[in-house]
């Protein structure tokens, strides 16, 4: 649900489709995969809304919410609608979601009428469960036991004037009969395969996982499977009426996955297609009866753990940055003064959209932790040693019965400390020792031995001093598997499907013989957001990403910066390099601008560095400065090509002109580079290629 703005912020969507109105709001609810239950008695559900009045005024994603809470608390529905301007239809079907809610928890115990009720309004188990002080399950049995079950609906397309006979199905408590006849004899149950899809596009989670999905049903096609495929979002391919045998538009949670498994009684169910969101899914449906295929359950369990994962490379002699689960901040300052800063901060329970954040020092760790997470037992904060200055690399496989098949290597631009969605991604890595190969290799196959994985799997790496370390294994499909698939010209997602269905997959070496390049760069939408801070961290923030082929790593580089709608720099660029450390690496680049016949212009500290070593430059005054000629000025009228900001890691948030400079370059439409490693490629880029440089080949001209 977007805010509401001049500019359009949000970055997804889902479709929840029931009989009525009530129901259709609390499944899509469920579908943003944002940890609600429903509209009403959530989990963890404290009351955060100090002033109804201006919560309900003022529209954000949250409102909806506030509405209901308002509504629990007597606030009459013709006052909220003086507040929101909302139709009063709508306000009394969210009354009626609210009084419902209210009776239940008046009984006290599970009723027929009440739970039916509740059911064809929407009502998850687990909601009902939460207001009579039981458990999911406990409701659950009652429903089973008193005959309460989900019925199968097709989607009209027809407008009733003929019968519709579809394959696009949602379940409903609002009626008395299934309209399709489910075969449960078991030469057919063998041919059903059930493929999870990937939910709503978000930040971290895109169109890559549902090129997987689809990808994986084509091939299940292919072989002769019917295709079962569960997904909420209208914007995807895999909610095309003819990408699989049956697409069930519905919330991807553990109880509706059960109904559908209950109904149609497949082979199996796959869960490494879709992203997270499945992956999440797969030990409570395991738990339930449900088999998973390809890597068990047990297994994948096994890797998201940190507590066992840790364990498991323990045993194998495999390195990982120290870390620590802390529950109050005593421990979080031991475990970092222990190790040494910078340290990564990870919450596990996050609050007010904060997430991770990197800490250079004691003094910052209580605010951060403060801004970032509620530390208790229940809700602890993981604690990572965070290694300045190493590359960060990424493998994507396929293995089966814990052999490992087929494996690529790529390797990010940025160093560690961008997140990976954030990263620009060369393939075939190209700044790698052999030895760091092998390592990387090895580490591939005794984890995949290890953890038994049959299907796709990534493991990220950081490497410094030809040594590496592993950052986290996903046993499923990772966001660079389409990029990698398009690359090499070899189907990851086909072989691994294939692996999960139990064929023999060749394996196919292709990882160093390329004779071109690729690049993968990621897509901002900084421009609509007014206020964020435009910089890459460890926290994610691209909303897309594109790729471009090249002879060479410049040429496929600038490819993909023009491909993102950046602006090559005609004549002024402006240079902000906070540290002494960032000014020297940043020296030589600086002077082939220089000789490229570019104007530099400088912030104080900078420019003085510049001058000092052959750099010529002209001095501009930091925005928050009053006297000519000014950073902000420059900006605004025009005067500035490009900016190149590089803050000191370890100041980066205490610098406010960085921010505003990053802010108005954003803000003026003025291309920006907030990463060392980027700037540096880029210029070497410029200094060699000219745009007449660029050649234009099709995908198969690339061999």
């Amino acid at each position: 649900m977007p805010f509401k703005s001049k500019c359009k912020k949000s970055v997804g969507e889902v479709m929840a489709i029931g009989r009525c109105f009530e129901e259709a709001l609390q499944k899509a609810l469920r579908m943003l995969n944002i940890g609600v239950d429903g509209l009403v008695a959530n989990t963890n559900n404290g009351d955060n809304h100090n002033n109804l009045e201006q919560d309900i005024k003022q529209p954000t994603p949250e409102r909806v919410f506030t509405m209901a809470r308002a509504l629990e608390q007597g606030v009459k529905i013709a006052t909220i609608h003086q507040w929101s301007k909302i139709d009063p239809w709508f306000l009394h079907k969210i009354e009626n979601i609210a009084a419902i809610s209210r009776e239940i928890k008046k009984a006290k115990k599970p009723r027929y009428d009440l739970v039916l009720k509740a059911k064809q309004q929407g009502f998850a188990d687990k909601q009902i469960g939460n207001l009579l002080n039981c458990s999911a399950l406990k409701i659950k049995k009652f429903r089973q036991k008193q005959n309460i079950l989900p019925l199968t609906k097709q989607i009209d397309t027809l407008a009733a004037e003929y019968p519709a006979k579809t394959n696009y199905l949602y379940l409903t408590y609002n009626g008395i009969e299934d309209d399709i006849k489910y075969n449960s004899a078991k030469n057919n149950r063998a041919k059903k395969i059930m493929v999870l899809g990937s939910g709503p596009y978000c930040i971290g989670s895109s169109v890559e996982f549902d090129w997987c999905c689809v990808n994986t049903a084509r091939i299940l096609r292919k072989m002769g499977y019917k295709t079962i495929l569960i997904n909420c979002n209208p914007e995807t391919v895999s909610t095309d009426y003819d990408e699989s045998d049956k697409l069930y538009f519905e919330e991807l949670t553990v109880e509706r996955v059960i109904d559908i498994y209950q109904k149609e009684k497949p082979l199996g169910v796959i869960v490494s297609m879709g992203g997270q969101i499945p992956n999440n899914l797969s030990l409570k449906l395991a738990k339930a009866g449900v088999k998973i295929l390809g890597t068990k359950a047990k297994d994948i369990d096994r890797a998201e753990n940190r507590h066992k994962f840790s364990q498991l490379l323990d045993e194998l002699n495999i390195e990982q940055p120290l870390w620590q689960e802390c529950s109050d901040l005593t421990k979080a300052r031991d475990f970092a003064n222990k190790v040494g800063y910078p340290i990564l901060v990870r919450p596990s329970y996050v609050l007010s959209g904060a997430a991770m954040s990197v800490v250079f020092q004691e003094t910052d760790l209580e605010n951060y932790l403060k801004k970032a997470a509620q530390i208790n037992t229940e809700h602890p904060v993981v604690i990572t040693k965070f290694i300045t200055g190493a590359k960060e690399i990424e493998l994507d496989a396929v293995a089966r019965k814990g052999v490992l098949l087929n494996y690529v290597i790529t390797e990010h631009i940025e160093n560690a400390g961008v997140h990976s969605g954030d990263a620009t991604i060369v393939m075939p890595a190209h700044k790698l020792y052999v030895a760091t190969l092998r390592q990387i290799k090895n580490v591939a196959r005794q984890l995949a031995n290890k953890l038994n994985i049959t299907g796709p799997f990534n493991i990220q790496f950081l490497a410094k001093n030809n040594k590496i370390k592993v950052i986290e294994c996903n046993l499923r499909a990772a966001r660079t598997m389409p990029f990698i698939s398009k690359v090499s010209k070899v189907n990851l997602i086909a072989l691994a499907t294939k692996a999960i269905v139990g064929q023999k997959v060749k394996p196919v070496n292709f990882n160093f013989v390329l004779d071109y390049v690729a690049v993968k760069a990621p897509q901002f939408s900084f421009a609509r957001l007014a206020g964020a801070d435009p910089i890459l961290n460890v926290e994610m923030s691209s909303t897309g990403e594109v790729a471009c082929f090249g002879d060479t790593l410049e040429e496929a580089y600038l490819k993909s910066l023009l491909a993102t709608g950046f602006r090559i720099p005609q004549k002024n660029i402006l240079l902000s390099l906070g540290g002494i450390k960032n000014q020297s690496k940043f020296l030589d680049s600086a002077k082939k601008l220089c000789q490229m016949g570019y104007q530099l212009y400088a912030t104080p500290g900078t420019s003085r560095f510049l001058n000092e070593n052959n750099a010529p430059n002209k001095t501009l005054q930091k925005i928050s400065a009053s006297a000519p000629p000014n950073i902000k000025e420059f900006l605004e009228q025009g005067k500035i090509d490009l900016v190149i900001n590089i803050s000191d890691e370890e100041f980066s948030e205490k610098i406010p002109d960085d921010y505003y400079l990053r802010r108005k370059a954003v803000d003026f439409e003025v291309p920006l580079f907030t990463n060392l490693q980027a700037a540096e490629l880029f210029v070497a880029a410029i200094s060699t290629l000219k745009m007449n440089d660029l050649t234009i080949k099709s995908w198969k001209e690339y061999k």
